[in-house]
């Protein structure tokens, strides 16, 4: 099965050995994706809201990119700096989502490069293209 890597149109190219994501026939796994902005600055400065908004627009950015939205989300990997900010990370977590429910991890973690405070990495399964 071929394997196919993407990078999503609007997103700055990965600054890494890696695509914003791979998908082999109906699965699309999604590179952790930071909340930097489509023109490459960083947020590291802004409040975690914003980071955390951020973020999920990057996924969602990537995910349209394969053919896919969050309603095709089969996982979710969340890497968010402490836990303080858990309970408002899961009320912007669920206004993405709805009622739509993959199965999902949240781990704590003590440092993000630029200051991040999450990076969020998903697994999509969508029909081939």
């Amino acid at each position: 099965m071929p394997i196919e890597l993407i990078n999503a149109p609007g997103l700055p190219v990965p600054a890494g050995h890696y695509s914003h994501a791979s998908r082999a026939g109906n699965l699309v796994c999604v590179s952790g994706q930071l909340p930097m902005r489509p023109d490459g600055t960083h947020t590291g400065d802004l409040p975690f809201e914003q980071q955390a908004q951020q973020a999920l627009d990057n996924v969602s950015t990537v995910l349209a990119a394969a053919g896919a939205g969050l309603k095709d989300v089969i996982e979710v990997t969340v890497y968010l700096v402490g836990v303080d900010h858990w309970k408002t990370f899961n009320e912007i977590y669920t206004r993405h989502f709805g009622d739509w429910k993959p199965a999902r991890a949240v781990l704590p973690v003590g440092a993000l490069h630029y200051g991040y405070l999450l990076e969020i990495a998903v697994r999509a399964w969508v029909e081939p293209a």
